[in-house]
């Protein structure tokens, strides 16, 4: 049977929690012994959100001033690569060797007239005071939402995934 698991980005980086990769790869050794049983028994497909790393990653392309930051697009290929090859190595660790692993990436389409470009929702990065947030409105356009004063991108409706091509096999 094939099982599909979604891990939220607040279950690989817990609220309040620092934004280090230590706690970010504790957090999947957690969520991998938990699913290793499955993966033993059944098909696993795990999805993964990235909103605290995407706005770490984000954060830390504005820290370098002689270059622009990369587009969040090319930060959520980051993130997905970093997320998958963690889940992989500890999952890989709890399985036998045996049973296949891999990581894929997606890319998805979206409209360009989708109404999230005007409001938008999705959190990425951490929580900012009243003043900080305020100051990075001000100087970078960012968009906060004040239930949580973290920054928000667009939530987009998918037009098209593209992902993992079939391959064969020789």
């Amino acid at each position: 049977m094939r099982v599909v698991v979604a891990l939220g980005g607040n279950a690989l980086l817990r609220r309040g929690q620092d934004l280090t990769d230590e706690n970010q790869r504790e957090n999947v050794a957690v969520a991998c012994e938990e699913l290793a049983p499955i993966a033993l028994e059944h098909e696993l497909v795990i999805s993964h959100g990235n909103g605290p790393r995407l706005g770490l990653l984000a954060l830390r392309g504005e820290a370098y001033a002689k270059v622009p930051a990369a587009p969040l697009d090319v930060l959520g290929a980051q993130t997905q690569g970093m997320i998958g090859y963690l889940v992989e190595q500890d999952l890989g660790n709890l399985l036998p060797s045996n049973k296949p692993l891999a990581a894929l990436l997606t890319m998805i389409q979206v409209d360009p007239a989708d109404p999230g470009f005007a409001d938008p929702t999705k959190p990425i990065g951490p929580f900012y005071d009243s003043d900080s947030a305020g100051e990075l409105r001000r100087a970078k356009g960012w968009v906060f939402r004040a239930e949580g004063r973290r920054r928000v991108r667009f939530r987009h409706r998918d037009r098209e995934r593209r992902g993992h091509r079939r391959t064969h096999r020789h």
